[in-house]
């Protein structure tokens, strides 16, 4: 042993009085609340050193918990290099599952029996929970199905869910949750496997159940020490509690500020709850960052103060006012990827684009890749090309191409609101063969009402055009004037996706090379090795957590993006969940902001509105002192036509729309030409009367031009 002062000249010389209070509270449950910055990590490497050093506590007694392996080990490399490799080597860092595999291993040695095992290859959950889809739902998921299930199981499991909230869960997400649940569970247990989350449940009901067992990880584990605690599961929680017991040594670390992983059943209340759970409990906070300069930490803190279910504290500067945070407003949402790609032409000091979404970056990729522009990307999820969303409008446009295919057409015609019945769609595919027709086209053979065959003519019709048509105008034509984006918004699903797939298909001429595009894109994402030399880094917020970067964007920070919904706290139709939500995307935005070191950037749409880019600069207009946050900068705005409001001129116009004129009455375009941002110029319409004229875009909507739908 040595003494405080031995301790604290030789290894603390550069910690503030917070860290070092939080070192040398040992003893005793204890929350430690540290906001962005802070250097929670240095405090809990020297906390272990002081136990050991200090207070003299065996490194058998301490077990130190982490969110994932990688902390483990990164934690435990950071130890050794201040304390040295013997004394790491003895001390105990894992993460919950780890610690619950041990648990159960010696469980069972106790009673003779050996456990379940592990299921560690998802090949064998994925293709369980694919039969079991398919059972329970009557349809192949898709990739992302098998995805969204597997993450909605590991959130019932964490979150220690009754058949009632399950099948609740499974109501808002449109799927009979607790039967796939359920089957998925049995499917398991008959193969005497257990997946990871079992791993936690089975640990949980065996300490509650043994107290043998649980005695003996009491006294084997006098000191916790919990990393990261905002993103602990409930159940991981109630693990913990059980070693701890009521009076335990306790040691949590985190800010429920940052807590930004409720999909996978975070559970920051166990934070808001610690004083609670644990009588006697000191609260302690570090406050102080270190990380941005003060303009950017004087507006986060402002910003995440409008949240409710937070402990009361601000975040404070150490560093000086740096350079302001600048609202960089583009003219629409699109705009934002060429502005991007000049600045990763022009990239000199180390710079993120941060999004919300992974699905958010994929134009700015195409083009980097297209421009051959050096980038770094962290953590790329493929749900996205398997998206159910995706998955349909490659089958559309695939069939576009091909009209007699019965496979594809099949996986499409409930698609467009058609009300073709399934009897009716199998008829016509059979007739389509025996014809050798179009499977459209068959609809004229066999016995439909009038209503349904109108219908089939009509998207006979709306194919054929988009056969021949680019990508961008057929998707275009798909969402608006086929049904599908009704089908969408019937079906409350995201139509997010389509307005992606429209900006990768603005960059090819026809619907083949989109398709192959498509796959190309996958691939690249794929296999795509690392740039570590790159300077321009494009991350998910979420894979930048615990990371920092001189300048921060952060890009489509819109209302239905980010945030996903937007909920305000009068509506009395929002419910506690939605509110909950709402304020994790609050949250996420926050984790944003504060991994800027010096600059930060947020862009500004004029066609889109965003409520947190609202509240950040309310802030400003409202508060005494200036929060650093630039008034809006009109940068890359373009002038644009504008409509009265008694005037409704559509978007995008579609070659077999039908359109009324004042002076020649109906007709259908039969012609659009667009200029280089794909922008309607003017359009030819052939009049029913038999006359075919040329018109200007938008000045013939202006002049009483009118969509027939």
């Amino acid at each position: 042993m040595i003494t405080d002062i031995d301790f604290w000249a030789k290894y603390g010389q550069k910690l503030n009085e917070q860290q070092k209070q939080a070192v040398e509270t040992v003893d005793g449950p204890v929350l430690l609340l540290a906001v962005p910055g802070s250097g929670k990590t240095t405090v809990l490497v020297n906390r272990l050193g002081y136990m050991l050093y200090c207070k003299g506590i065996d490194p058998g007694n301490i077990l130190t918990l982490t969110y994932t392996v990688a902390a483990t080990r990164d934690m435990a490399d950071r130890f050794k290099s201040l304390f040295g490799q013997e004394l790491g080597d003895r001390l105990e860092f894992r993460t919950i599952n780890g610690i619950c595999a041990k648990i159960i291993a010696y469980y069972g040695r106790l009673i003779g029996k050996s456990s379940f095992e592990l299921v560690t290859d998802e090949k064998i959950t994925g293709k369980l929970l694919t039969d079991i889809f398919l059972k329970v739902m009557g349809e192949y998921p898709t990739e992302s199905d098998i995805k969204g299930i597997r993450t909605l199981i590991t959130y019932c499991k964490n979150m220690c869910l009754t058949e009632k909230e399950i099948r609740d869960v499974g109501k808002d997400q449109g799927i009979d949750l607790f039967s796939i649940y359920s089957e998925y569970n049995s499917a398991l247990k008959a193969r005497s496997l257990m997946d990871y989350d079992d791993q936690m449940i089975y640990a949980y009901r065996m300490l509650k159940g043994s107290k043998e067992l649980l005695a003996h990880y009491q006294s084997e584990y006098r000191y916790i020490c919990v990393d990261e605690a905002q993103d602990t599961s409930k159940i991981q929680h109630m693990i913990i509690a059980l070693l701890a017991g009521e009076a335990g040594n306790l040691f949590m670390v985190g800010d429920e500020d940052q807590s930004i992983y409720g999909f996978r059943a975070a559970y920051p209340e166990a934070l808001l709850n610690f004083e609670k759970d644990h009588p006697g409990a000191k609260v302690l906070v570090m406050d102080k960052n270190y990380r941005s300069n003060a303009r950017i930490v004087v507006a986060a803190d402002r910003f995440i103060q409008k949240n409710k279910s937070r402990h009361e504290k601000h975040m404070c500067a150490t560093k000086e006012a740096g350079g302001e945070i600048t609202i960089t407003e583009l003219s629409a949402r699109e705009a934002q990827y060429s502005y991007l790609l000049k600045v990763a032409e022009d990239v000199k000091t180390q710079t993120a684009v941060l999004y919300r979404d992974n699905e958010s970056i994929l134009p700015l990729v195409d083009i980097l890749e297209r421009e051959g522009v050096p980038y770094r990307i962290k953590n790329v999820d493929m749900a996205f090309f398997t998206h159910r969303v995706v998955v349909d409008v490659i089958n559309i446009l695939s069939f576009a191409l091909a009209p007699a295919d019965p496979e594809l057409f099949m996986k499409i015609y409930f698609k467009f609101q058609a009300f073709l019945r399934k009897p009716d769609a199998e008829a016509m595919c059979e007739m389509a063969d025996e014809r050798h027709t179009g499977i459209w086209d068959a609809a004229e053979y066999i016995d439909l009402n009038k209503r349904v065959l109108g219908n089939c003519r009509s998207l006979r019709t709306h194919f054929r055009n988009m056969a021949s048509e680019s990508p961008f105008k057929a998707i275009n034509r798909l969402e608006n004037f086929m049904g599908y984006g009704d089908y969408l918004r019937d079906n409350n699903i995201d139509t997010n996706k389509i307005f992606i797939l429209k900006m990768l298909a603005k960059n090819e001429t026809t619907i083949e090379d989109f398709l192959l595009r498509l796959e190309e894109l996958r691939s690249i994402l794929t296999e795509k090795e690392p740039d570590y030399s790159s300077k321009f880094i494009l991350s998910t917020i979420h894979s930048s957590k615990g990371l920092e970067y001189d300048s921060v964007i952060l890009m489509d920070v819109i209302n239905g993006v980010f945030p996903n919904k937007v909920v305000r706290e009068k509506d009395k139709s929002a419910s506690p969940q939605d509110l909950r939500d709402f304020e994790e995307e609050r949250r996420i935005f926050y984790v944003g902001m504060t991994r800027a070191r010096e600059k930060l950037t947020i862009f500004k749409y004029d066609d889109k509105p965003s409520a947190f880019v609202k509240e950040l600069t309310a802030k400003e207009k409202a508060a005494s002192k200036p929060t650093g946050v630039k008034a809006p900068t009109a940068l890359l705005k373009k002038s644009k036509t504008k409509a009265a409001a008694t005037v409704s001129v559509p978007d995008q116009l579609v070659i077999g729309e039908r359109v009324s004129q004042p002076k020649y009455g109906e007709g259908t375009i039969t012609d659009v030409t667009y200029d280089d941002d794909e922008i309607p110029m003017k359009f030819s319409v052939k009049f029913d009367a038999g006359d075919e004229k040329i018109f200007l875009y938008p000045v013939a909507f202006n002049m009483g031009m009118k969509i027939v739908h």
